[in-house]
Order: structure tokens, then C-alpha cells, then sequence
């Protein structure tokens, strides 16, 4: 992979000397942290790790965006990772759930519970329900004694904290102590085909250890910019959910390489990082909902427009599953089962050339291979551009 240093031809900005990072520049650099430009042979925790986890509000997502990233990725191989607790699902940046490292799970829930708190306190009627009626430390130390036995639906941790809090709705509490607590959603919620109700244990009672207890932000943030840079200081808190992150990066400077955006913005890096050159091919790739991609920046322009970014996001918070060509997104797709098999559905933004119809084809075919290998038959299906 060319790896050069590719600055606009755009003058610097107010005499500043720093390179300034065309889109396209940062697109690529985007593509090549994500494992975006090729697949490759990376083991299911080396990737995630990298990837600094993959959202996972459903269970399916992530198999897809490690599929679409990694060269020879089986369904069990990250199925395996969850069920012996390499991996887990739990709420950490933006307050999501996402699908990270047992050793991830131990570090970034504690560096993001400021943002769970936040919302829980700030953003939620569940918060406004407790608030003033429930002690929070009392709440947390009746949902660790609750769930000590064994793992609990919502319903089932709710119905027990309300035996303490009769007053106050079973959803509500169960809403507060899932912020308030570290808790993980345990197997089979995450397993692939497999479904149930989601049920939670504390994170230190499923992983065996507690949660790292002074974690450093700084780390965080040298790992967000490894994956996703370069980039803002809106664009860290964008993708964590944390505020104030300025002084950790001013704090990181000396650590640090810098760029302009062509709108001026300062971008930070970590030194070496890929910065692949600007005109460098890209495959198509088909990225699944909630894609961390799509999430990560506050000026996402680097891989979708602001009018196409208004088409994938729904009102009631999906993130639709996009395809890429070129690197940027340019439509939608969908798989569609019944009793006679697959179909994928593939929605273009505007029309599409022949070659980039055929390469979507092509990946498509792969795409059921992988997520619908027991269909009896698979068909790809082009919906009109713009429809």
C-alpha cells in the first residue's frame, strides 16, 4: 500500500505550515484503519482490538463488518469468541452497546461512565423516574446482590429491585442500574441465528476480574486515532460520547502529528499511521447497520454526504446497512429471507456504472454465501438509483 504524506493543493491556512488533509485523503487513511482496503488475515480478537470493538445494538452486525474486513471469517469463529467470554457485549463509547475484548470491556467501560451517567441523569425518563426517590450507591449495591445467582432479564432485575423501590417502575430501575453498573449481555444474546431474551451478569462476575481501576484516557485516545484518524477533538468525543477531551490531546502533542482539514479544523495522529495516497483504488464493501464508520466523526463527510447521511439514519436511531464504492457510501442494502431463500436487496443512492454494478454483484454473492449459506437459494437484486 503507497503510503505517502498527501496534502491538498490548497494553501495553508493563516501562514500555518502543517500539510492540510484532503477529503479523499482522509477517506483513504479512513478505509485503510478499518481494514477497508483489502481483507485481512487477522484473528477475530487482533481485529476487534484494532477496531477498538464494533457497535452492536443486534446481534448480527458485527459478524458482517468483521466479515467485510477479514480474509476466511467463519460465523463460529466469533460466535466461539463470545461463548468462552473473549468477546462481550456491553455499553461502553456513546453510551451503545458494543462487542469488545474482555480486556477492552475492563477499560473502556470505566473511562466511558461519565458519558452513561450523563445520559442516564441528563437525557432519560428513567433517570427522571429514580432521581430523588432511589440512592444510586443503594440501587447499584441491590442490583449486584440480584444478579449474584445467576443472569437476569430486564424484566426479571426490574421486578426484584422493585421488591426494595415499590414506588418506582420495574423498567426504570432496570434501565438505572444497567447505566449505573457494568453489565454485560450474556450468550446466547450475540450468537449468531440463535435467539432469546437479553439477559445480564456483571462484567467482573463473567470475566472473572474487575474493571481496570484507573484506566488511562489518554490510551483511549491514541487507540481512537490509530483506528479512525486522523482527526478533530469533536470528532474524539463524537465517537466516545466523552466531553472535554481537549486537554488530552493537548496533553498528547508531543505524541502527536498534525494536520489542517481543507475547512482549517487542527486533525491529530498517531505517528506511522497509514495515510495511504488520495487516488488509491478502493473496493466495494458492503458494511453492516450501526457500522462504527458512519459514527465516529462529528464532520462525517469523509465517507458519506450530508444529504446521503440523512437517507440511512431513521427517526427511532437505526443506522441502515450501506455499500461503498470508491470508498465513499453509496446506497443501501437489505438480505430478505423466506422459504424459497436469500435475496439481497442492493439500493443505490444514483446510478451506478457497469464495472461498480458488477462489483457489487460479485461481493454480493459473497455476502450470501457468508450470512445465508443454509438458504436454499440466493438471488441480488439492484432496486432503481434514488428510489
Amino acid at each position: 500500500m503507497a503510503t505517502r504524506m498527501p496534502a491538498s493543493s490548497r494553501p495553508h491556512h493563516g501562514g500555518d505550515d502543517r500539510p492540510v488533509l484532503s477529503t479523499r485523503a482522509l477517506n483513504r487513511a479512513l478505509l485503510a484503519r478499518q481494514l477497508l482496503l483489502r481483507r485481512h488475515r487477522l484473528g477475530v480478537l487482533d481485529a476487534v482490538t484494532r477496531l477498538v470493538g464494533l457497535q452492536a445494538q443486534a446481534p448480527n452486525p458485527p459478524y458482517i463488518g468483521l466479515w467485510t474486513r477479514l480474509d476466511g471469517l467463519a460465523i463460529a469463529d466469533v460466535a466461539g469468541a463470545i461463548e468462552d467470554r473473549s468477546l462481550t457485549r456491553i455499553a461502553v463509547m456513546r453510551s451503545t452497546v458494543h462487542l469488545v475484548t474482555a480486556q477492552d470491556c475492563r477499560t473502556l467501560r470505566p473511562l466511558t461512565q461519565p458519558a452513561l451517567d450523563r445520559d442516564l441523569w441528563v437525557g432519560s425518563g428513567s433517570g427522571k423516574a429514580v432521581k430523588g426517590v432511589v440512592d444510586p450507591a443503594e440501587l447499584a449495591v441491590a442490583a449486584r446482590d440480584a444478579l449474584a445467582d445467576a443472569p437476569l432479564t430486564t424484566a426479571e432485575l426490574g421486578e426484584a429491585l422493585r421488591r426494595r423501590w415499590p414506588d418506582v417502575a420495574a423498567r426504570h430501575l432496570a434501565y438505572a442500574a444497567r447505566t449505573l453498573l457494568p453489565l454485560v449481555q450474556v450468550p446466547p444474546r450475540g450468537i449468531w441465528g440463535v435467539g432469546g431474551r437479553t439477559r445480564y451478569a456483571t462484567a467482573e462476575s463473567w470475566l472473572g476480574e474487575p474493571l481496570v481501576a484507573d484506566p488511562s484516557p489518554a490510551e483511549m485516545v491514541l487507540r481512537y486515532l490509530a483506528a479512525y484518524g486522523p482527526a478533530t477533538v469533536k470528532d474524539v468525543q463524537t465517537w466516545s460520547g466523552l466531553t472535554r477531551l481537549r486537554p488530552v490531546l493537548d496533553g498528547l502533542r508531543d505524541r502527536l502529528r498534525t494536520f489542517r482539514d481543507t475547512a482549517g479544523n487542527e486533525l491529530f495522529d498517531v505517528p506511522g499511521a497509514p495515510l495511504p495516497d488520495p487516488d488509491l483504488p478502493a473496493p466495494v464493501r458492503f458494511l453492516p447497520e450501526f457500522d462504527n464508520i458512519l459514527l465516529s466523526h462529528a464532520d462525517r463527510g469523509r465517507v458519506i454526504g450530508d444529504d446521503d447521511r440523512r437517507r440511512i439514519f431513521t427517526r427511532n436511531g437505526i443506522v441502515r446497512a450501506t455499500f461503498l464504492v470508491d470508498g465513499f457510501v453509496r446506497g443501501m442494502w437489505a438480505l430478505d429471507r423466506d422459504r424459497e431463500g436469500a435475496v439481497l436487496r442492493i439500493e443505490p443512492f444514483a446510478p451506478l456504472g457497469a464495472a461498480d454494478r458488477a462489483a457489487l454483484y460479485g461481493e454480493g454473492a459473497r455476502l450470501l454465501a457468508f450470512a445465508a449459506a443454509d438458504a436454499g437459494a440466493h438471488d441480488i437484486r439492484f432496486a432503481p438509483p434514488g428510489g
